[in-house]
């Protein structure tokens, strides 16, 4: 069984985890660093940031995601979650 903690991670950097065995993957930045935790920024169907134990478990560190991949990412999810916003704001226009 494998298990990791999140006092691995660097910051800045993209990972994909499970946190737990079978939690669906999940992609996560690393914001902050102090000396016990860490700042996350977890994104799902919503972008979720909170603070972790460096101690906190996590059950796969699946891929340290490089930074072509990162960007390529970046444009795919930012994107789509302008084009999901600007189809609300015509709707809400249109009232």
């Amino acid at each position: 069984m494998k298990m990791f903690s999140y006092a691995l991670l660097e910051p800045g950097c993209y990972y994909l985890i499970q946190e737990k065995e079978n939690d669906p993957i999940t992609l996560i930045q690393i914001k902050v660093v102090t000396d016990a935790a860490m700042f996350v920024v977890k994104y799902q169907e919503d972008i979720k940031s909170e603070w972790k134990k460096k101690a906190d478990a996590i059950f796969d560190i699946i891929e340290l995601l490089g930074d072509k991949p990162a960007s390529e990412w970046r444009k795919i999810y930012f994107n789509n979650a302008d084009a999901f916003y600007e189809e609300e704001d015509d709707d809400e226009e249109g009232r």
